[in-house]
């Protein structure tokens, strides 16, 4: 488990941003099957997480005339409960962190694995994001 003060700090960036902090089981299928869409990221102390995940998911939420109804985010490597429980969400996927998913009325319908977000710029991942919304939103 990653220290607290260390995870912390990365946690609030998406929380401050409107994401809702997922940590039991139970949180994650109800947010999950909420009507609409959601997007869930799963957040990570790597580089790419800091350098391009987070910053490309929130640089799509602010430039997108479309928006995901519902935010929600849990920690790899910290949160253990509702990240393995978001993880079943996404199989037959691998788990994979940091990764952003994209679910509607409970079925996911679009995926960045972490292959998907390493080496690409937050202005890529936030330009696949925005397309998604635009899609599904």
């Amino acid at each position: 488990m990653y220290p607290e003060q260390i995870v912390i700090p990365m946690k609030e960036e998406l929380i401050q941003n409107g994401f809702s902090d997922l940590v039991t089981d139970e949180q994650v299928d109800k947010a999950i099957a909420q009507d609409g869409t959601t997007l869930v990221v799963i957040n990570s102390v790597c580089g790419c997480s800091a350098g391009t995940a987070r910053p490309g998911v929130l640089l799509a939420l602010e430039s997108s005339e479309k928006r995901p109804t519902h935010l929600a985010t849990g920690f790899a490597g910290f949160d253990y409960e509702a990240v393995n429980k978001i993880r079943e969400h996404l199989l037959p996927y691998p788990p994979s962190s940091p990764s952003i998913a994209l679910f509607k009325d409970g079925k996911l319908v679009h995926f960045l694995e972490r292959h998907n977000i390493e080496g690409a710029s937050a202005q890529m991942i936030s330009s696949n994001l925005v397309a998604a919304f635009e899609e599904y939103c």
